[in-house]
């Protein structure tokens, strides 16, 4: 489980091809001393498991499946990826609960500057857009983000400048596509309400 609050951007070393799933290298500044063979990290939103390490980077191995729905697939080396480990009982929840199961790409419609801030309008795919609400929680790339504005299957959030400067969204173009996570609570939510009107 994870919270949503990047702790720092690492970079794609190398890719092995390994039938339909890859085994990827992580190049990143979080302190790996703390973290197990066998522990969670967060990779722009995908929950991965380590398997091997060394100082600076740790190894995972992605199946077919998180190839199909997420963006990995179209990583390639050097690509910058928002990096957070698992929680640990007791640590501080900063954002919303995130799970690392993303349910599909999303893409980037237009950003727009707002002051020091950014607009940044995003389109999901059909079936996830009854999960949307204004206010609501999302996780893009492994970033908690607060809805604000939602007309169909488009909806907006808002970039402060530490987000903008401290994750993958700063190196973000218009037409680009991220992971994107639905809140937990909105899936139950909606579930129940279709269960009602049935």
């Amino acid at each position: 489980m994870f919270t949503g609050l990047v702790q720092t951007i690492g970079t794609v070393r190398s890719i092995e091809n390994r039938g339909e799933d890859l085994r990827l290298e992580i190049e990143t500044e979080l302190d790996l001393n703390n973290v197990s063979i066998g522990a969670s990290i967060a990779c722009s939103g995908v929950c991965l498991t380590v398997t091997t390490k060394a100082k600076n980077s740790f190894w995972t191995d992605v199946s077919s499946e998180t190839l199909r729905k997420t963006m990995i697939k179209n990583w390639a080396v050097g690509t910058k990826v928002n990096i957070e480990p698992s929680l640990h009982l007791g640590d501080e929840i900063g954002g919303h609960f995130v799970f690392g199961h993303v349910d599909g790409v999303a893409q980037i419609m237009s950003i727009k500057d707002e002051g020091k801030s950014h607009v940044v309008h995003i389109q999901v795919p059909e079936e996830l857009s009854q999960y949307i609400a204004p206010k609501g929680s999302v996780s893009l790339d492994g970033i908690s983000l607060t809805v604000n504005e939602v007309e169909n299957d488009i909806f907006s959030v808002n970039i402060i400048p530490h987000t903008w400067e401290k994750t993958t969204l700063g190196l973000k173009n218009t037409g680009d596509v991220l992971n994107i996570e639905i809140d937990m609570l909105a899936r139950y939510v909606a579930r129940m309400l279709n269960r009602e009107a049935a």
